[in-house]
């Protein structure tokens, strides 16, 4: 039987509104996703080392504040170093 499609949500930074989510990681169960939310106030280093060790298909990310011109770039920069770049790149 093949695995659930796995996803991490994050929430990057000193956000602490994470009531959106929360409703996008009950919506993704619903649907017969496996979600790991990895909770408010992460770094980039922790939300790729997350996607890492969960061996995860896809990462969402959920920010409020205006910092997401930062912190997304940064997210996807600690991928890379992981070998986590996306995966449709040849």
């Amino acid at each position: 039987m093949k695995r659930p499609y796995r996803v991490v949500v994050g929430k990057p930074g000193l956000d602490g509104h994470d009531r959106g989510a929360k409703t996008i990681t009950r919506a993704l169960r619903d649907h017969g996703f496996e979600v790991i939310y990895t909770g408010l106030h992460q770094t980039p280093e922790q939300i790729a080392e997350t996607v890492l060790q969960e061996d995860a298909d896809a990462v969402g990310l959920s920010l409020l504040s205006g910092a997401h011109l930062t912190l997304f770039p940064r997210v996807m920069s600690e991928l890379a170093d992981r070998g986590l770049a996306d995966r449709r790149d040849p």
